[in-house]
């Protein structure tokens, strides 16, 4: 009997997997680019994409590691007219020595599906927490807001007063942070030459007399100021911190303000005095006057000063994204694609 002979069966014909390795830009290298961007324009434009459908912005992903060892929180988005996704990741692991947080952003390509950058997101974060508080001054303070006060002192404070010290014109500028009185003469002298109108004083309440904008940049789990205390009516922002529920006004006085945010969609899943001030205090997220995608498309008007104005941010993926990408295009736009 003849052997039977079977056809052959190839494999289906695809297209041939390119690889790419994506550039990695550190802390020092990633503070040199972004210092040559426009960080506000950029987020105002990433806002205004929001506001479009141009952009996506799920909810932040919290993961715990097994056995107590820490966790991780992974911000995500997709800016789709710029034809880039990407996500950053922040760890918290637990060490004898203490714990250690870490963030990187990984910005893909939408077209070839390739990495693009992987940058540390120490500096991206810093930046882009400042500046998305500084659109939101520019949206929502009055115009003629002269009276700017500050409590804390960081790294995050001081960025905040470089994004907004040229929005208004400040009469005065004053800042007030728990562990000022520490600070030795070089740190001092620093933070005075942020700015000259800067006054550093002893007490929150010095700092907030009379203010017409209060920043609150600190990283306190409860509140730093009551907003009740208060002789007007005043713009308040708060970043607070990744603690659990952590706030820097006290949740109750949610119902006596009006309350924006950066993204209403993820915002009130996660700040802390918004979700204390719903399960105990009768507060909700519905009773939000407005977003940042809202505002900066004209959907939601200036407020009036009737009452204090609260603005809560907690940052978002696509903020990290947006200037990763800035980060990416500009190095494009300085070295030779082929030593890339």
């Amino acid at each position: 009997m003849d052997k039977l002979v079977y056809p052959q069966v190839l494999p289906p014909r695809s297209e041939p997997i390119m690889s790419s390795t994506p550039q990695v830009i550190n802390q020092a290298q990633a503070r040199e680019l972004l210092a040559q961007v426009d960080v506000p324009q950029i987020l105002r434009k990433l806002f205004r994409d929001l506001a479009a459908g141009q952009a996506v912005q799920p909810p932040q992903q919290w993961v715990e590691f097994p056995k107590g060892a820490g966790d991780f929180i992974n911000f995500q988005g997709v800016l789709a007219e710029d034809g880039v996704y990407g996500i950053k990741t922040s760890p918290y692991i637990v060490r004898e020595q203490g714990p250690l947080v870490t963030a990187w952003t990984l910005l893909m390509s939408m077209h070839t599906g390739q990495p693009l950058l992987l940058c540390d997101a120490g500096e991206l974060t810093t930046a882009r927490t400042a500046a998305t508080t500084a659109v939101a001054v520019d949206a929502l303070a009055p115009l003629n807001a002269g009276r700017l006060a500050i409590i804390g002192s960081g790294k995050v404070a001081q960025a905040h007063l470089h994004y907004v010290k040229a929005l208004r014109d400040w009469q005065s500028i004053t800042l007030y942070s728990p562990g000022l009185h520490l600070l030795d003469a070089e740190a001092r002298a620093h933070l005075q030459q942020l700015d000259p109108r800067l006054k550093l004083v002893d007490s929150r309440e010095a700092a907030i007399d009379d203010a017409d904008v209060i920043m609150l940049c600190t990283s306190s789990a409860g509140p730093v100021i009551d907003p009740a205390s208060l002789r007007k009516p005043a713009l308040i922002t708060s970043i607070s911190t990744n603690a659990p529920r952590a706030h820097e006004v006290p949740p109750q006085r949610l119902n006596d303000m009006q309350v924006f945010c950066d993204y209403r969609q993820t915002t009130p899943g996660a700040a802390g005095e918004m979700l204390i001030a719903g399960e105990q205090h009768g507060w909700h997220s519905d009773s939000i006057v407005g977003d940042l995608p809202e505002l900066l498309s004209g959907q939601v008007q200036r407020p009036e000063y009737d009452r204090h104005v609260f603005f809560r941010s907690i940052g978002l993926g696509l903020e990290d994204i947006a200037l990763a990408n800035a980060i990416y295009q500009l190095r494009q736009n300085h070295h030779d694609p082929l030593q890339e």
